[in-house]
């Protein structure tokens, strides 16, 4: 069994999108249910777990209908305003989280300091993961801090944490990396963003193994998960290229046949408690 864990559809009619630049032309295009659903069966995907991309309560309502539309979507990240407990509540309470597992909101390199454990604890009640791209030193301290004072909240690190992948030293992420790890409650994303995705010329294979590697080691394969970032990912590769690539990576880590399982759905299904079968 495998699960994708990190995918999107938009229409860029019906929504901005501002980390979309102008070296990003080939995803100003519409990415629905019908593009992803002949893919996921020619690589042998057999759900999903759809993600917001545009911060907003029409996004909420966008994915509400393409998780009714599209059977392969076991779970859905939605989006709050986390720096804003009360309108947080708000949407929480006027959103459809039919198939909600997680939520998200897109924090740049923002230092996280808004982070308010009371409302991330009741996310936790209402079993929700939270997902998050730390980037930098500062929101690595405020993903820590938030995982001991919440502890029974999931915490998803997508995009592994967004190595440098362009030729630079990793010695700083893979410190990022090891404090994340010592948190039980963290999980990773074994997927690369589009910050990665753009310093490349083109797809690079050989440079996922050592930071898949590395990633695996530092928090084991039942806390890593298989995921695409489709469509984004598909500024360098075709979505079939990027799941062979990245799933290649894991069994090049050394990873036994338990724990590939674990990476490709196992993780998802105890992380985000999504439905079997």
């Amino acid at each position: 069994m495998r699960i994708d864990t990190h995918h999107h559809f938009w229409r860029t009619a019906a929504q901005e999108q501002p980390w979309r630049g102008n070296a990003h032309a080939e995803l100003a295009a519409d990415f629905e249910p019908a593009d992803l659903t002949p893919l996921l069966e020619a690589s042998g995907v057999a759900s999903t777990v759809l993600v917001e991309s545009v911060d907003s309560a029409e996004e909420n309502d966008r994915l509400a209908a393409y998780a009714a539309a599209c059977p392969q979507v076991a779970g859905v990240v939605g989006w709050l305003p986390l720096a804003d407990p009360d309108a947080a509540r708000a949407e929480l309470a006027r959103a459809d989280r039919t198939r909600w597992c997680g939520v998200r909101c897109l924090v740049a390199r923002e230092p996280l300091d808004w982070l308010a454990p009371d409302l991330m604890a009741e996310l936790a009640a209402l079993d929700l993961a939270w997902d998050v791209v730390p980037v930098i030193d500062a929101q690595v301290e405020a993903v820590v801090a938030l995982a001991h004072q919440v502890p029974d909240l999931r915490i998803v690190v997508d995009h592994l944490a967004r190595p440098p992948l362009d030729g630079g030293s990793v010695d700083a992420w893979s410190d990022r990396l090891l404090a994340l790890a010592e948190c039980p409650n963290v999980a990773l994303k074994a997927s690369v963003g589009i910050d990665v995705l753009s310093s490349w010329e083109r797809w690079e294979p050989g440079a996922l193994a050592p930071v898949v590697a590395e990633a695996v080691t530092a928090f084991g394969p039942d806390r890593v998960m298989l995921a695409s970032n489709w469509p984004v990912v598909t500024l360098r590769a075709d979505y079939a290229t990027a799941l062979r690539d990245l799933d290649a990576a894991v069994v090049a880590a050394g990873v036994d046949a338990a724990g590939l399982a674990e990476v490709r759905a196992g993780t998802a299904l105890r992380w985000y408690h999504l439905p079997r079968g």
